[in-house]
């Protein structure tokens, strides 16, 4: 390691970890022990749910599909057969499995809520895809169902996995970017357009251009730094609609900490993912997966790249874990229910 950011990290001790103390209250532990394969259902066998399963299905040592529910059995009948998976088309037919430890959810999002109530009564550690919810409150009754059920509750933000914004938290957790005061997120992609399905396309279940599909991810980050929202400006330009959008939203936070913020996402442009931190002392800007710049004042820039990680493998992996009882879950209840907070309150300023 090179730079003096970088050895006063190193300095710091192994203490220093991008998830330490976030959701120490939303462990489950698992009395069978910590060397046990987590037994799961898939919910939710799309285009997303597919991606899921394969990144975990055969590969994993910490978890397994076993079950998987959809409501056009017919069209996913081959890839759950070829992983194994015994195929229904009820949510509770799984929930009755007393075989299934964890459900995952990749289902439309006005679903979320109530698909979760029903994980955590039957006593089910349950993984939702993003966005949580729509709402805040809704988000924050899957919080206390998960809750009062002792079971864990996980959440889709896989970008936390990718090494560059791994990276990033261990920076702005060491101090030496000094007090925050900035933060600007961009993430845009192609996927809108190139994943068609009726009810992505449906302004009630993804609302605001492309806060739902993207742009919440960026939220995740900026929550993640700087806490709830306190007042936000958005707007949304759409010069072509679904099913192939061309539209853009914009947002500025201020949230309760003090600190600044900005969000872009665009639905048709090629890929591209920045957080850029901004302290008194200096800057930390993750850019795309594997890339990181460090800017501390009065010092040259370092540019630092990273080896690729499956970030959908390593997000379920941390589930697994969490489920098991072998780690802490690395996104706290009250990090989730702020940014649908977030979430909600730009919905409601771009209608």
């Amino acid at each position: 390691m090179s730079g003096a950011w970088r050895r006063h990290i190193h300095k710091l001790g192994s203490s220093l970890r991008w998830n330490d103390g976030i959701g120490k209250d939303d462990v489950s532990q698992n009395a069978n022990g910590n060397n046990i394969m987590i037994n799961a259902a898939i919910v939710g066998i799309g285009w997303w749910g597919q991606k899921i399963v394969t990144a975990v299905q055969g590969k994993s040592e910490r978890m397994c599909f076993i079950r998987g529910v959809s409501k056009e059995p017919d069209e996913v009948r081959d890839f759950t057969s070829r992983h194994g998976i015994r195929l229904s088309t009820e949510l509770n037919d799984v929930l009755q499995d007393p075989d299934v430890e964890a459900v995952v959810l990749a289902t439309p999002h006005s679903l979320h809520t109530e698909q979760i109530i029903a994980c955590a009564k039957a006593g089910k550690a349950v993984f939702c895809e993003k966005p949580l919810a729509l709402k805040a409150a809704d988000a924050q009754r899957s919080v206390d169902a998960c809750r009062k059920a002792g079971v864990l509750l996980g959440i889709g933000t896989n970008k936390r996995f990718w090494p560059c914004m791994r990276e990033l938290r261990k920076v702005v957790d060491s101090g030496v970017l000094g007090r925050l005061m900035h933060i600007e997120g961009h993430y845009s992609n192609e996927n809108t357009g190139k994943h068609f399905s009726s009810w992505r396309t449906d302004p009630t279940e993804a609302p605001a251009a492309g806060l739902t599909g993207s742009g919440i991810h960026v939220l995740d980050a900026l929550t993640s730094y700087a806490g709830p929202a306190r007042k936000i400006h958005a707007q949304v330009l759409s010069l072509q609609p679904q099913p192939n959008p061309r539209d853009t939203i914009t947002a500025l936070f201020e949230f309760e900490r003090g600190v600044s913020g900005t969000l872009g996402a665009i639905r048709s442009t090629a890929f591209f993912w920045r957080i850029h931190v901004f302290g008194d002392q200096g800057s930390a800007e993750a850019i795309g997966e594997n890339e990181l710049v460090v800017r501390l004042n009065g010092k040259a820039p370092e540019r630092l790249t990273y080896e690729p990680v499956d970030s959908l493998a390593a997000e379920f992996e941390a589930f697994a874990d969490a489920v098991a009882g072998r780690a802490t879950y690395p996104i706290s209840g009250e990090e989730m229910v702020a940014t649908i907070a977030a979430f909600e309150a730009v919905v409601n300023v771009v209608k």
